[in-house]
C-alpha cells in the first residue's frame, strides 16, 4: 500500500471517530458544565497520552517545536472543545454540524499557509462546492437562529482548522499520536487544575448518557481519533485528506438522529453523494 492511500485510509478512520464528537458533546453538556467538560476531557486524555509516551519512550519535543504544539493546544485541545461545548448550549448538534461544512476548506487554507502545500487550481472549486453542499444541506433542515451559538461555532471551526494543519505539519517530524499526546501533556498543568476547580459538588444528577459521552470525547475524540487523523494528513497531504471532513457531518447527523432523536432531512443521500463527488475531485487535483 502506497503512502498516499494509507493516508486516505487513516484520515477516513479519523473522520468516522470524530463524527461522534458533537452528538456526544451535546449529550454531555446536558449534565456537565461546559468548562468542566472541556477541561476534564483534556486532562483524562493527557494522562493516557503521557502514559503512552513514557511506555514507548518517545523523544521530547525540541524547543523549536513547542510553539507548534502550543498552536495545536489552542486549536484542538482547548479552542474547539470549549467553543463547541458553549455553542451546544444554544444550538442542537444537528445545527452545529452546518459549520463543519466549512472545516475542510478552512483546514486546506491553513495547509497552504502553515503546511507549505500548493494544490492545483482545480482543487479549490471542488473544496468550495463540497462545503456548499454540506452547509446548504444542514442549513435547510435547521430553523434555529442563535447569533451566539453561530459565532461560537464559526470561531471553533477556524481554530480547529488551524490546529489540524499545524498538527499535521508537526507530525511529519514527531509522528501523529506523539503530536496530540505532547500537546495534551503541554496543556495538562492548566486543564487538570481547572477540571478540579470546575468539578460539580455532586455527580448525583449526572446520567449514564453524560458519563458515556464524557468517556467518548476523552478517549476517542481527544486522543484516538487524532492518532489516525494526524497520520492521515501527514501521509496524504493536509489539503487533500482534509476534504474527507465533508463526510463527517453526515455521519454526525446520523448519530444525532440515532442517539439524540434529532430530526434529519430526507435529502441527506443527495447531499452525501454530492460531497463524495467533491471529495473525489479534490483528491485528484490536490497535488
Amino acid at each position: 500500500m502506497d503512502k498516499t492511500t494509507s493516508g486516505w485510509i487513516n484520515g477516513f478512520l479519523g473522520v468516522v471517530i470524530f463524527a461522534g464528537s458533537l452528538p456526544a458533546t451535546r449529550a454531555a453538556v446536558m449534565d456537565f458544565d461546559s468548562i468542566f467538560l472541556t477541561c476534564a476531557r483534556a486532562a483524562i486524555a493527557a494522562l493516557l497520552g503521557l502514559a503512552l509516551l513514557l511506555v514507548f519512550r518517545q523523544r521530547r519535543p525540541t524547543l523549536a517545536e513547542v510553539p507548534s504544539l502550543a498552536i495545536v493546544v489552542l486549536g484542538v485541545v482547548i479552542g474547539f472543545p470549549l467553543l463547541t461545548a458553549l455553542a451546544l448550549r444554544h444550538v442542537s448538534a444537528a445545527h452545529s454540524i452546518v459549520f463543519l461544512g466549512l472545516l475542510p476548506l478552512c483546514t486546506a487554507i491553513f495547509g497552504v499557509v502553515r503546511g507549505g502545500e500548493f494544490p492545483r487550481p482545480a482543487f479549490w472549486p471542488f473544496s468550495l462546492l463540497g462545503s456548499a453542499f454540506v452547509a446548504g444541506y444542514a442549513a435547510k433542515g435547521s430553523v434555529e437562529i442563535s447569533p451566539a451559538g453561530n459565532l461560537l461555532m464559526l470561531a471553533a471551526v477556524v481554530l480547529c482548522g488551524l490546529g489540524y494543519a499545524e498538527g499535521a505539519r508537526l507530525s511529519r517530524r514527531l509522528g501523529g499520536w506523539q503530536v496530540i499526546s505532547w500537546a495534551l501533556v503541554l496543556a495538562l498543568p492548566i486543564m487538570l487544575p481547572l477540571a478540579l476547580f470546575s468539578m460539580p459538588a455532586s455527580f448525583a444528577h449526572v446520567g449514564a448518557p453524560a458519563w458515556f459521552s464524557l468517556a467518548y470525547v476523552s478517549l476517542f475524540s481527544m486522543l484516538i481519533g487524532f492518532v489516525f487523523w494526524y497520520r492521515g494528513l501527514a501521509q496524504g497531504g493536509i489539503a487533500a485528506v482534509s476534504q474527507l471532513q465533508l463526510l463527517q457531518p453526515f455521519f454526525g447527523l446520523g448519530l444525532a438522529a440515532l442517539f439524540l432523536h434529532e430530526t434529519v432531512s430526507g435529502t441527506m443521500l443527495i447531499a452525501t453523494l454530492g460531497a463524495v463527488v467533491c471529495v473525489a475531485g479534490a483528491r485528484r487535483f490536490a497535488t
